[in-house]
C-alpha cells in the first residue's frame, strides 16, 4: 500500500505533523531508485530506532554532514504521537508511564499485543524475572517522558580499566560539553528559584559541610559541571531544562529528541526543495526493524560480518557497500537485535552479558514552614536539588549514588497551580505527592538513585524460547533483585542500596531542622519526631524501593573496550565483528555510575557521528582547499553554500560537496550573493553529466534582485519577471555547450570556452576564440577566467580559448563603476551540471554589500538575503601572495 501523499483526516485531528515530518517506507525506498531520478542515492546512514538517542544521533549527522555526501534513515517502529516533552504541555492524563508489569499479566488482562499499548504508545516486548514498564513506542521514545536530571559522570565513575581512554578523553574534553548544552543542563539550574529553593539549598549545604549526611562527597570534590561559582551552587539539580536562551530566541524547555528530528527533517525537505530523491534525512514510522542480515568480509586481514539487508515488517532494505548500520533502540531491544542477528561472531557469548540498571528509592516528608528559616511568601514555590553520594566498602571498593531532591510548598492547591507544578516537578511519576503540600507545609521528596555492580553473572540478557509477532524469539532479561541473589556483586549492591536510604533519611532530618516532621509511610503520613529512627517508621524495604526494573536505565550489554575478549564494541562504538554496524545507546557504558544514562548517551551518539563523519569511518567529500593566493566561493560546504541564492526557475542542490545545477521551468541563475568583484580571476571545475548538457558561468552582472537601468532612457528601471535574465542581459555568459545552440545554433561564439553571444574575430568588441578540448561527460574540467578593466580571458582545462575586450559599456561593469554590478553565477539551462572548488583572486578590492543595502532588497523584493559578508574587509589577493581575508 502506497504512502498517502497528503496529510490524512482522522476523526479528530489532520495528520499534518506526521505527513509534514515522516516519510513511508515505500517513498523511502523509491528515492533511491536511480531509474526514477539521477538525483536518487542510497542511504548510506541506517538507523534502527527514531527514539531517545537515535533522533539525536540522526540530527547531529545530518548538520555533521556539511558537505552533503551522506542520506540518513531513520526506522522507528512506533508512530508519532506528541512533539515534544509532555511537561511542556497541557496535562495530559493518560499520556504518562505506565507501571511496571509482564506479558504475562498483561495477557491475564486481555491487554497484550501491538494492538493494545498502555497510555497510547507503551508496549512490553520481553519476559523478564522482574517487572518492567516497557517501552515508548514513538518518535523520541522514553525521552518525551524522562525526569530531566543529568548530571555528569564522575572521573572515578569511568575508570580507564573499564572505559577506553580514548573514549574517557573525548568525553571529557569535547563531548560532555556538547551534550550539555543540547539537553540544557550546561548552565546552573535556571529553571526553578525563589525563596524555597534559597532557603533549602543553604541548609542542604550547611547540613552536608556540618558532616550530617555520612556519605555525601564534600562539595569541593566535586567535578564543576555545570560551571559554578562556589560549593553550594554544587547542589543545584543539573536538569535538562532551557529557560533562558540568546535575546530574542525562545527557549525549548525541557529536553526531548523530537523537536531537534522534527527541525532536521524539516531542513531536509527545505533545501531538497521537496524532492524525495534529495532529501538526506527520512524517517520512517510505524516500521519494525526485525533482523539484520549478514555476510562475510575480508577486513585488512580479518574476516568479519557485514550487515548487507535490514529485515523489517514492510520489506528489505539494501544496505549498499561503504553504508553503516546505527542500532539505536533500547539497551534491551539493542542486544535483542544483536543476539538475533550477530549470534554466529566470535565474542557472540558476550552479547547481553554485563547488566545493569539503577537502584532506586524514594521517600517523601511534610515539613511545616515554621520550621523553615525567614518568612516564605504563600505561594506556589519549588525547589530543585543534587547530592553526590559515594559508599566505601568493606574491600576498599566503591559505589556511587545521588539523591534528587524536589521540594514544593502551595498556596491553596487550584487548577492553575497544578498545571505549573506538573511543569515544575522535575519526575512525573512522583507529581501526586505534591498534591499533600498545603499553605502550612513544604513538601519534599528524596528520591536515591544508586549503580550496579558490572559483571553479576546472575544479571543477564538472552533469547527467550517464544516467539514475537513477527517469529523471532522475545528476550528474557533476568535481573533479579539483589535481595533475591547470592553474588558478591549483589551484596554490593545491596549495601550500596542501604547506604543510600541512610543518605536519604539524613538528609530528611537536615531538612526537618530540629522540628518534627512528617514522612508519608504506605498508609499516609506519620508524624514522628526529629531524632527518629525513620527506618523503623518507613522500612526501606519494600516500601521504599523501586522494582529494579523500572527506572528505564538499563545498560551495558553491548559495552565498550579495546579487547573483543573482554567487551562487544569498540572504542567506536562498531561492534567487534561485524564490520559497519555501531550502537547507540547506554548498552555501550562499560560500567554506569548514578547518573541518568541521558546525558552520556547523547555524548556517545554525537562522538559517534563525528567518528563516522568527520573522523573517516566514512567517506566523505572533504571541502576545497584554495590555491595560494585565491580564497573559496564555495568550498563544498553548506556555509559556503549558503552564501549563494537563486534567481530564476532553475533548482540547485549541494551534493557530496557539489553544486548540481539542474534545469526548472524557465532559465536559472545560482549566484555569489555576498559580494561583487571588480578585476579577478576565478577557478573552477565542472562536469556534464550528458554531452547534451547546457549551462554557462555568468560574471560581471548586476544585481538580479534590483531593477535593470534602461540602456537608452536614464532615470528608468525595469523589473525582471525571471531575475535569472539579469545576468544574462547585464552581464557575460562564459558557455558550457558541445552542441553550441543559440540563434543560429552551431556558431562558435555559442560553444564551450566562448563568451555566449559575442561575434568571433579580432575587430573592437569581438571574441578571439579557439576551440578547447572536447568535454567528457563524467569528467571534471577547469575553468580560468581572468578578467582586468574590460578585457576577459577564458581557459579551459589549461588551453585559453578566448580573449575579448568589451566596448559595451551598458555591460560587465565593475562595482567601481556601478555599486550594483559585478556579481558571479552559475547557470541552470539544459541538462544536470556540477561545480565544485569555486575560488577567486581578486585583483581590484572586492565590494560587501553592506545591512542598509541588503535591507533596501529585502523591502523592495520581499527576499531574504544572507548577510554573513557584509561589512567585512574585501577579499584581496594578487600575484604578490598577499594575505587573503576568505569570504563566507
Amino acid at each position: 500500500m502506497s504512502t498517502p501523499q497528503k496529510a490524512e483526516l482522522g476523526t479528530f485531528t489532520k495528520d499534518v505533523l506526521g505527513r509534514y515530518i515522516c516519510n513511508g517506507l515505500d517513498e523511502a525506498i523509491a528515492s533511491t531508485n536511480s531509474a526514477n531520478s539521477p538525483d536518487a542515492r542510497p542511504f548510506d546512514v541506517i538507523v534502527v530506532g527514531g527514539g531517545s538517542l537515535g533522533a539525536v544521533f540522526a540530527q547531529h549527522f545530518f548538520s555533521q554532514d556539511t558537505t552533503h555526501s551522506h542520506r540518513i534513515l531513520v526506522l522507528e517502529g512506533g508512530p508519532l504521537t506528541i512533539p515534544e516533552h509532555v511537561q511542556n504541555l497541557p496535562v495530559l492524563a493518560g499520556l504518562g508511564v505506565p507501571g511496571a508489569t509482564s506479558i504475562q499479566d498483561l495477557r491475564n488482562q486481555g491487554q497484550f499485543g501491538l494492538d493494545k499499548p498502555r497510555e497510547e504508545v507503551w508496549g512490553l516486548p520481553w519476559h523478564s524475572s522482574t517487572k518492567f514498564p516497557g517501552l515508548a513506542y514513538c518518535i523520541g521514545g522514553r525521552s518525551l517522558y524522562f525526569g530531566g536530571w543529568c548530571p555528569q559522570l564522575l572521573d572515578e565513575e569511568m575508570p580507564a580499566d573499564r572505559w577506553p581512554q580514548a573514549v574517557i578523553d573525548d568525553l571529557d574534553n569535547t563531548y560532555f560539553r556538547q551534550a550539555s548544552e543540547q539537553i540544557g543542563t550546561n548552565e546552573t539550574n535556571d529553571f526553578i528559584s525563589g525563596p524555597l529553593h534559597t532557603t533549602l539549598r543553604q541548609m542542604l549545604f550547611d547540613g552536608i559541610q556540618a558532616g550530617m549526611v555520612a556519605d555525601a562527597i564534600p562539595l569541593n570534590q566535586l567535578p564543576v559541571h555545570p560551571p559554578v561559582q562556589a560549593d553550594i551552587d554544587q547542589l543545584e539539580a543539573p536538569l535538562a531544562v532551557q529557560s533562558q536562551t540568546r535575546p530574542g530566541f525562545f527557549p525549548f524547555n525541557k529536553f526531548s529528541s523530537v523537536p531537534v528530528l522534527i527541525k532536521a527533517t524539516r531542513a531536509a525537505f527545505s533545501e531538497s526543495n521537496g524532492s524525495d530523491f534529495k532529501k538526506r534525512l527520512m524517517v520512517v514510522a510505524r516500521c519494525h526493524v526485525i533482523q539484520l542480515l549478514t555476510e562475510n568480509v575480508m577486513v585488512n586481514g580479518q574476516l568479519l560480518k557485514r550487515v548487507h539487508t535490514v529485515q523489517t515488517d514492510q520489506g528489505p532494505i539494501t544496505v549498499p557497500q561503504g553504508a553503516v548500520v546505527v542500532v539505536a533502540l533500547g539497551t534491551i531491544e539493542s542486544t535483542r537485535l544483536s543476539l538475533l542477528s550477530f549470534g554466529d561472531i566470535p565474542n557472540a557469548n558476550l552479547l547481553g552479558r554485563n547488566l545493569m540498571a539503577h537502584l532506586r528509592s524514594n521517600v517523601t516528608i511534610r515539613i511545616p514552614r515554621s520550621s523553615l528559616p525567614g518568612q516564605l511568601p504563600q505561594e506556589l514555590m519549588a525547589s530543585a536539588l543534587f547530592v553526590k553520594g559515594r559508599h566505601r566498602h568493606p574491600d576498599n571498593s566503591v559505589g556511587h549514588f545521588h539523591l534528587q531532591i524536589t521540594a514544593a510548598g502551595l498556596g491553596n492547591l487550584g487548577t492553575d497551580s497544578e498545571a505549573e507544578l506538573f511543569k515544575k516537578i522535575p519526575d512525573i511519576d512522583t507529581f501526586d505527592a505534591f498534591g499533600n503540600a498545603n499553605d502550612q507545609s513544604v513538601v519534599i521528596t528524596i528520591r536515591g538513585i544508586g549503580e550496579m555492580q558490572p559483571d553479576n553473572p546472575a544479571n543477564q540478557i538472552r533469547l527467550d524460547p517464544e516467539t514475537d509477532e513477527f517469529g523471532l524469539p522475545r528476550s528474557f532479561v533476568s535481573l533479579p533483585d539483589p535481595t533475591q541473589s547470592a553474588t558478591l556483586q549483589s551484596q554490593k549492591d545491596l549495601a550500596l542500596w542501604e547506604a543510600m536510604d541512610r543518605a536519604s533519611d539524613e538528609v530528611a532530618k537536615v531538612f526537618a531542622h530540629g522540628s518534627d516532621f512528617e514522612i508519608f509511610a504506605g498508609n499516609g503520613p506519620v508524624k514522628v519526631p526529629t531524632n527518629s529512627d525513620l527506618r523503623a517508621v518507613f522500612p526501606y524495604t519494600p516500601g521504599r524501593r523501586d522494582g529494579i526494573g523500572t527506572t528505564h536505565h538499563e545498560t551495558g550489554t553491548l559495552r565498550m573496550g579495546v579487547d573483543a575478549n573482554n567487551s562487544v564494541t569498540n572504542s567506536d562504538a562498531r561492534l567487534h565483528g561485524v564490520a559497519n554496524t555501531y550502537i547507540a545507546g547506554p548498552a555501550l557504558f562499560p560500567i554506569m555510575g548514578s547518573p541518568n544514562p541521558m546525558l552520556t548517551g547523547v555524548a556517545l551518539a554525537r562522538r559517534l557521528v563525528d567518528r563516522l563523519a568527520l573522523g573517516g569511518l566514512m567517506p566523505s567529500a572533504q571541502p576545497s582547499v584554495p590555491d595560494p593566493g585565491f580564497a573559496p566561493l564555495f568550498a563544498g560546504t553548506a556555509s559556503t553554500f549558503n552564501a549563494w541564492q537563486v534567481a530564476g526557475q532553475g533548482n540547485f542542490s549541494l551534493i557530496s560537496g557539489e553544486i548540481v545545477a539542474e534545469p526548472g521551468s524557465d532559465l536559472g541563475l545560482f549566484y555569489l550573493a555576498t559580494r561583487s568583484f571588480g578585476d579577478f580571476t576565478l577557478k573552477l571545475e565542472f562536469k556534464l553529466g550528458r554531452i547534451d548538457d547546457n549551462s554557462g558561468i555568468l560574471i560581471r552582472f548586476r544585481n538580479p534582485r534590483l531593477p535593470v537601468p534602461d540602456r537608452n532612457l536614464p532615470g528608468v528601471s525595469h523589473p525582471y519577471n525571471n531575475q535569472a535574465f539579469v545576468a544574462v542581459d547585464t552581464g557575460f555568459e562564459v558557455q558550457i555547450d558541445e552542441f553550441a545552440r543559440g540563434n543560429p545554433d552551431g556558431l562558435d561564439e555559442h560553444r564551450t570556452g566562448a563568451i555566449y553571444g559575442i561575434p568571433i574575430g579580432r575587430n573592437p568588441g569581438q571574441q578571439d576564440y579557439q576551440r578547447g578540448p572536447a568535454l567528457v561527460p563524467g569528467q571534471w574540467n577547469t575553468y580560468e577566467i581572468e578578467v582586468g578593466d574590460n578585457t576577459y580571458t577564458v581557459r579551459l582545462n589549461g588551453q585559453q580559448t578566448t580573449k575579448f575586450t568589451n566596448v559595451d559599456l551598458f555591460r560587465g561593469k565593475s562595482p567601481a563603476t556601478d555599486p550594483d554590478s559585478g556579481y558571479i553565477g552559475v547557470q541552470s539551462h539544459t541538462g544536470r551540471v556540477t561545480f565544485r572548488n569555486i575560488q577567486i583572486m581578486a585583483q581590484a578590492p572586492a565590494r560587501a554589500m553592506r545591512p542598509a543595502e541588503i535591507s533596501r532588497v529585502e523591502a523592495i523584493h520581499g527576499v531574504e538575503m544572507p548577510i554573513e559578508a557584509a561589512e567585512e574587509e574585501p577579499i584581496v589577493a594578487d600575484d604578490k601572495k598577499k594575505p587573503v581575508k576568505k569570504s563566507a
